[in-house]
């Protein structure tokens, strides 16, 4: 089978071989596929409301991402899920560039976690066992990120996360909120940016989903859609109609501070007139964390409201300044998440369903089964060794784990329960739709159809990706219209979809198609012949190649001439492909499938078939804003200012890149009290040398 659904899990796996015991060749291709599988559940969690894997199932490949990149922190991808937040801003609604980036959190999951949590932000400090350090607790709510600024105590607009970076501007749906003040109390600073969760309690949630039922309304799977599909109504009455409430836990931009420690932030804002929780409150160690981490979970049932754990935060807020982030999380902040909700159930079939790259993944279908309110009937296996693994088979009695509104992951089978006559599942080794050879290439757990783009269902996968948000972003042209243009024969490649102007008397006579509509998609395909560099690049498809990594061959190649030359079959791709390793973040399992993507004629007819129809606008170089911006750092020895991470967290914030070894390349080495062989050879190859004085007064600080 294929459709939207197969592109949903295409890509998405959990590696079980210890990262120790891996070859290098074996992390990056896992890497990849992890890379590939959370930037798609990240777009449907943050950017569609529509997730379709567990968030326990999420965490879990978040966390086989981290534990890989630690082991090999030279394969880290410039796409990597360790360096984003969210997704994109959708479309219907403007956007708004967050003034500070809202970020995401890192997840604990275990007491362990909790404790180490609390020993890497005292290192981080140089903290002393006898210095205190202090954190806020307070429970995660499961609704919708927000930020709200104020000025002069006026609401002047309201954004939700996005990318973390740019978010939707929802000023005017926000405004019929009740529970958001439109003007706040007492004397806030003249510019307030206010980040909260919007939510739905349970009552109302019910109350909402039974007015939809007698409407033949859209039913809402929880509170959390309920609330984030309240919030994206074209029409702002709606979303006033609907009891939405409203948690301030955090600041944006400030213009005058509000307290030196987030707690008493929190209770200024609620003199400003915001909704603060009443469960957060302040601990001084680990013990008084996970003490207060029971009491809440103890009471989660009757809050009359969803949360998914409780977030522990540095309270000083010096000290967060301190800390930074880490890419897409700061340093200074965790979720302690609360386990998963589990259920028996039997499965009644597996299917195979094949992604835009052409792998192969299994679903699992399932009896109905309800688990904690939701009805689910399906869930992902994976790949082939989870199946194996698990020894998963056809009418075994499974056990279910979910956390969400989301598609559930098989836990374990109850063997005990098997019936005699059980067979093992045999995995496909031919395309279920081309009935091409399926193989998995060595070091890899997932199976791929040969067929590439010839094969029909990598086809229109591929069509799809083209138009996503990330990609061309078309409005008014999704995967449905993909699938029905492709069905009526319309378009077969991209170039396909600039041509549909000469389809317009023939759309007419669609359902649902209008003189209106067909003038909006029409105008909205028009609107994308010009285009950046990079997101055509991406849109293209090719494996392992995310938004980041198609920046930075967008930077290197400038122009589509210059990537089309350098990939032609009678070019020196030798020397292009080195070219390309030398390029920071770019490893050379995504050179050999870049590389490849290029050697198959059809791949690069079609490329050139859309540059003939398309006009590309050249990628904006970074600006030069920093004395080190650009350059290659190496730090060695004792720093006395501050530690070793602070320090290359300061580095890597100057727009410098730091490096755990030096070479020819390495621009300055700074070197602490006790610097060794490393400074020796910075020395040999006359590599500018400078003590942490030198270094500090370079980057203006002390």
């Amino acid at each position: 089978m294929s459709g939207d659904h197969d592109k949903d899990l295409s890509g998405l796996r959990l590696g079980t071989a210890s990262p120790a015991t891996m070859t290098t060749d074996e992390a990056a291709a896992e890497l990849a596929s992890l890379a590939e599988a959370i930037a798609f559940h990240d777009q449907r969690y943050h950017g569609d409301d529509a997730p379709v894997v567990t968030d326990a199932d999420y965490d879990a490949l978040v966390a086989r991402n981290g534990e890989l990149e630690a082991v090999f922190p030279a394969l880290v991808r410039s796409d990597s899920p360790s360096l984003r937040v969210g997704t994109p801003a959708a479309d219907g609604f403007g956007k708004i560039r967050h003034a500070r980036p809202m970020l995401s959190l890192n997840n604990g999951f275990t007491d362990e976690d909790i404790i180490d949590f609390g020993t890497r932000i005292r290192r981080f400090l140089s903290l002393g066992e006898d210095d205190e350090l202090a954190f806020t607790a307070e429970p995660k709510i499961d609704g919708l990120s927000l930020s709200l600024r104020y000025e002069k105590g006026r609401l002047t607009q309201a954004a939700t996360r996005g990318d973390g970076t740019e978010g939707e501007d929802v000023t005017a749906n926000v405004r019929g909120v009740s529970a958001i003040p439109a003007t706040l109390a007492g004397s806030p600073p003249d510019i307030l940016e206010v980040r909260g969760e919007l939510y739905m309690d349970r009552r109302d949630f019910i109350a909402l989903n039974a007015a939809q039922k007698q409407a033949d309304g859209k039913i809402f799977a929880n509170p959390r859609n309920a609330a984030a599909g309240s919030l994206r109504q074209k029409d702002a009455s709606v979303t006033a109609s609907r009891n939405l409430q409203f948690f301030a836990y955090a600041l944006g931009e400030v213009s005058t501070p509000l307290a030196s420690t987030h707690a008493d932030s929190l209770a200024a804002l609620k003199s400003f007139g915001f909704s603060v929780n009443e469960l957060s409150t302040r601990c001084t160690d680990s013990d008084a964390l996970l003490a207060h981490y029971a009491k809440i979970g103890s009471q989660r049932a009757d809050l009359g409201y969803d949360i998914d754990g409780v977030v522990y935060k540095v309270d000083r807020h010096d000290y967060q300044e301190r800390l930074g982030q880490v890419a897409r999380a700061p340093r200074w902040a965790l979720a302690h998440k609360f386990p998963a909700e589990q259920a028996e159930t039997v499965l009644n079939a597996i299917d195979i369903q094949v992604g835009r790259t052409g792998a192969l993944t299994p679903v699992a279908r399932l009896a109905p089964v309800t688990v904690g309110g939701v009805v689910v009937s399906n869930a992902t296996l994976h790949n082939e060794d989870e199946i194996r693994r698990k020894d998963i088979r056809v009418g075994d009695r499974v056990v279910i784990q979910r956390a969400g509104d989301v598609i559930p992951q098989v836990v374990r089978v109850l063997t005990e329960m098997r019936q005699p006559d059980s067979a093992e599942f045999v995995f496909p080794d031919s395309c279920p739709e081309c009935h091409a050879p399926a193989i998995r290439p060595e070091g890899e757990a997932v199976r791929r159809c040969t067929n590439a783009l010839d094969c029909p269902a990598q086809r229109l996968e591929w069509l799809k990706h083209f138009v996503s948000r990330d990609a061309f972003d078309i409005e008014g042209l999704g995967a449905r219209q993909i699938d029905q243009f492709v069905t009526l024969g319309w378009v077969s490649r991209p170039a396909d979809i600039f041509r549909l102007a000469a389809r317009r008397d023939d759309m007419v006579g669609l359902d649902g198609y209008g003189d209106i509509s067909i003038n909006n998609l029409l105008a909205a395909i028009e609107a994308r012949r010009s285009i950046g560099f990079e997101r055509v690049i991406f849109a293209l498809g090719i494996r392992q190649i995310g938004q980041a990594t198609a920046r930075l061959l967008a930077l290197h190649y400038e122009t589509p001439d210059a990537l089309m030359a350098a990939t032609a079959p009678d070019a020196d791709q030798d020397t292009s492909a080195a070219e390309l390793v030398e390029i920071d973040q770019i490893g050379d399992s995504m050179v050999a499938d870049f590389m490849g993507f290029f050697t198959r004629e059809g791949n690069r007819d079609a490329v050139s078939d859309l540059f003939a129809q398309i006009s590309i606008i050249p990628p904006e170089r970074p600006a030069d804003d920093s004395p080190v911006s650009g350059k290659t750092i190496v730090f060695t020895g004792t720093l006395t200012g501050m530690s070793r991470a602070e320090a290359k967290a300061r580095a890597e914030g100057l727009g410098a890149k730091v490096s755990g070894s030096v070479s020819a390349k390495t621009n300055f080495l700074v070197a602490g009290a006790d610097a060794g062989s490393k400074a020796r050879k910075a020395a040999a190859l006359g590599v500018t040398v400078l003590s942490e004085e030198e270094w500090l007064t370079m980057i203006g600080g002390n």
